[in-house]
């Protein structure tokens, strides 16, 4: 057990000062008081819930820096890079995936994030040749988040075709391949995993996208995730809405609106090709649009409608999807920046009762919480500890109160202002780094020289 003071903190009731938070040994809130009179284990200057990282494929990590180039052609996109990707993953052991997701998981809580939602779609042997123990790959997953000590949501993935038109996957691609039967045994494999990890562990159901799956499977993929957490790649480039349309008749979440029942249990990802009468219906829905701004500038995806869509009462959540840079600060401003100059506008998500920082924060600590199946997004009596404080005494947060800190965090500082991350109680970031920096960056750093430049 053990109590944090702050001078300043964000509470669902709004900016508090001189809070004391108490948590129990399980690692949750067990108490919030605006009381400095009992004597405290931190005393920090600005204590604020802690995000959830809702979408991400950890080993993508390793290729960042690497597919910037074009190819002989002269052009590139989205689906060139995925061919750099397939062939990347081909280098894959599981060590090397251990290595690296547990690097990932570090700079995620480092950025601000105190949960990893992985959207784990890597299963098998290059060739596609299942591990003697079906579920390898996702215990590697596991063991890299008890080494890193972030909340895990876990999201085995179903991928069974490599297009609508239901043809085999090809290499790479190959890796990620399941039937129904097959996932159905993956996925109750990854659930007895996660039974040795700490009590905030959780499960959830991915299927890949329309392309990779089945109408006639998504029915009973909904049955198998039962009440747990269901995300899904939808509507993020332009050849994909057609691929669907040519297919099934409709645009992607035309259809998935018509043909499956999306509710508040659903994480729908990317969605940066929408119309403006999909994104009010996907909206009203309750499903959670999981957005990654910095891989989706990367890879030229589009710009998801968040005005129109907050508008609509729509739930946001924030993930760094291929983990090129690792920013919660960066993914907020650039949310912002691209509503900016879609719509010339100035603060195009602030209201006259919320600064632009602090209005996406609201919205990815609740898109977040719900997404990821986890008992998180606030400071209050239940929840998950996942917190997180800012350096009260840098420069560019002197003399700031309330709203305007988050607004310096997102648009004039950066990440280096985060002093101490919690994830589920345990103390993972202090003064800025890991508490098991060197180790992980050491086994990194061996994965890493063996793959070598491997695309």
């Amino acid at each position: 057990m053990f109590t944090i003071s702050a001078k300043q903190a964000l509470l669902p009731s709004g900016w508090s000062t001189n809070v004391q938070v108490s948590v129990d040994h399980v690692g949750r809130i067990i108490d919030v008081r605006n009381d400095f009179t009992a004597k405290s284990d931190y005393d920090v200057g600005i204590l604020l819930p802690a995000p959830v990282n809702v979408h991400s494929h950890a080993f993508q990590r390793a290729m960042a820096g690497l597919t910037e180039r074009r190819g002989p052609n002269q052009t590139d996109s989205f689906w060139t890079w995925r061919d750099l990707m397939f062939r990347f993953l081909d280098q894959l052991t599981p060590e090397h995936v251990e290595a690296i997701t547990a690097f990932v998981q570090m700079e995620m809580l480092e950025a601000g994030y105190a949960t990893n939602v992985e959207f784990h779609y890597l299963h098998h042997q290059p060739g596609g040749k299942p591990y003697d123990r079906l579920g390898e790959l996702s215990e590697r997953v596991a063991a890299a988040s008890i080494a890193s000590g972030i909340g895990l949501t876990l999201l085995p993935v179903q991928y069974q075709y490599g297009g609508c038109d239901k043809r085999a996957l090809g290499a790479g691609q190959i890796r990620f391949g399941n039937d129904l039967d097959r996932f159905t045994k993956l996925f109750h494999e990854a659930e007895s995993i996660l039974l040795d990890l700490p009590q905030d562990a959780a499960l959830g159901l991915a299927p890949h996208s329309l392309r990779a799956v089945g109408p006639e499977n998504l029915v009973e993929l909904v049955a198998l995730a039962e009440h747990r957490p269901i995300h899904m790649h939808l509507a993020e480039q332009i050849a994909e809405v057609e691929e669907v349309m040519v297919a099934w008749g409709k645009r992607p979440v035309e259809w998935v609106l018509d043909n499956v029942p999306v509710n508040d249990k659903w994480c729908m990802i990317h969605c940066t090709q929408m119309q403006p009468h999909e994104t009010v219906w996907l909206a009203e829905s309750g499903a959670v649009a999981g957005l990654c701004p910095i891989t989706e500038s990367s890879l030229g995806d589009g710009i998801f409608d968040g005005v129109n869509w907050l508008k609509a009462k729509g739930k946001i959540a924030i993930g760094s999807d291929s983990n090129v840079r690792i920013s919660l600060s960066e993914e907020i401003r650039t949310l912002d920046y691209t509503q900016r100059l879609r719509d010339n506008s100035r603060a195009a998500l602030a209201t006259s009762e919320r600064s632009t920082a602090r209005r996406i924060m609201d919205v990815i600590l609740v898109g977040g919480a719900e997404a990821s199946g986890r008992k998180t997004g606030a400071i209050e009596k239940g929840n998950w500890a996942d917190l997180m404080t800012l350096d009260s005494n840098h420069v560019d947060l002197d003399g700031r109160t309330g709203d305007t800190l988050l607004d310096s965090f997102a648009f004039t500082g950066d990440d280096r202002m985060i002093r101490d991350v919690w994830s589920g109680g345990r103390h993972k970031v202090k003064n800025g780094k890991h508490i098991n920096r060197q180790e992980i960056i050491t086994q990194y750093r061996e994965a890493m020289k063996m793959l070598g430049e491997a695309i």
